[in-house]
């Protein structure tokens, strides 16, 4: 009986400036229960006097030092898997996170698991790490609730998280030709430089390939919160801009479908948050109190209880807060508010910038 053929696993981690936080990356890639094969962190145009670059070395890695590289993080993954996949066969898979992130010590394993017919691509479930006092708990909020919702659909991901997800080599070849044939948008490599969220445009990649994208729920990943609301306008406005940019360039597809309807649910819940409020404060003006409605108490309660369910293993503490709502609304109107100025930036063609979280 002949064995199979061994596939190779080569960890690819894009680091700027990382020098405090890239040994821990590393670190976690080298607990993996299935441990990469190589494990390189790219350094890409780094100003700190090769803390990141020493770092990465002392930790065990292999460092590719870019420099004049253009396209961000696109631009340097784009060079290292040149490096790389000549070397590699279809078979082999290419881990690639982000050097602010830490995988879970199975993460490696159950993401090649995962690797079955038709699967392209694996991504993470991401969770918050500690710290950033309230505004940060909100996001670990939000980011809970986005793995209950990956849960709920099977483990089929919408997006291949940046934090950390595994590709098939053999889909990251089919990708670079489609887009030099023209069949794909985004240039003529693996990423586009032109979107500002590459592993969004990425997965639509995937997918218009005819690739299924999965997301286990044992995949877990642990990144980083923005500590201030400055800093979490940033990322998000970044985020926001960048699904819709992805989305223009694809055009209305079976495979854009479900996200365009996502962004009009999006756009129709944010108007109805504030018509809501609208009526609310005019019947404060008006009448002094608001009147009790059966129909609407009963749609609020089902509203509180999906709060309370989607973060329940979160602790009673975040049960308390996410049964209270004042504060998540606080946190959703913020949301409401980078979604409407993603779509004016976008309806006046302004300039798309890339800021540094």
């Amino acid at each position: 009986m002949t064995d199979r053929p061994h596939v190779r696993v080569v960890a690819l981690v894009p680091a700027r400036n990382e020098g405090e936080r890239i040994a821990a990356a590393v670190d976690g890639l080298t607990q993996q229960t299935l441990i990469p094969d190589t494990i390189v962190v790219v350094a890409n145009n780094c100003t700190d006097a090769g803390a990141t670059r020493d770092a990465a070395q002392d930790a065990g890695a292999w460092v590719l030092d870019l420099h004049g590289v253009e396209g961000k993080k696109a631009g340097a993954l784009n060079d290292a898997l040149d490096e790389i996949l000549p070397s590699l066969d279809d078979q082999d898979l290419i881990l690639i996170q982000d050097a602010d992130t830490v995988l879970d010590p199975r993460f490696a394993e159950h993401a090649a698991s995962a690797m079955r017919r038709k699967v392209g691509a694996v991504g993470g479930v991401f969770y918050g790490e500690p710290g950033g006092g309230l505004i940060g708990h909100l996001q670990r909020m939000e980011y809970q609730r986005y793995a209950w919702e990956i849960s709920r659909r099977g483990g089929r991901a919408t997006v291949l998280t940046g934090t950390a997800s595994l590709f098939r080599v053999r889909v990251l070849r089919e990708v670079k030709a489609a887009r030099v044939a023209g069949t794909l948008p985004g240039g003529a490599s693996y990423y586009t430089t032109a979107s500002l969220t590459e592993d969004d445009e990425i997965t639509k990649a995937v997918k218009t390939l005819g690739y299924r994208t999965m997301s286990p729920g044992a995949c877990q990943v642990v990144t980083e919160v923005m500590p201030s609301l400055p800093k979490l306008w940033q990322q998000r406005l970044r985020w926001q801009r960048g699904a819709l940019e992805n989305l223009r360039a694809y055009g209305l597809t079976r495979v854009t479908a479900p996200y365009f309807g996502q962004q009009i649910m999006m756009g129709l819940g944010a108007l109805a948050f504030a018509l809501y409020l609208i009526f609310v404060a005019l019947q404060l003006a008006y009448f002094g109190s608001v009147g009790f409605s059966p129909f609407w108490t009963a749609i609020g309660l089902i509203f509180v209880v999906e709060k309370l369910v989607s973060v329940w293993r979160m602790g009673w503490r975040t049960r308390l807060l996410a049964a209270v709502l004042v504060v998540e609304l606080a946190y959703d109107m913020f949301q409401h508010a980078v979604y409407f100025r993603a779509l004016v930036d976008l309806a006046l063609r302004r300039e798309e910038r890339w800021a540094q979280t």
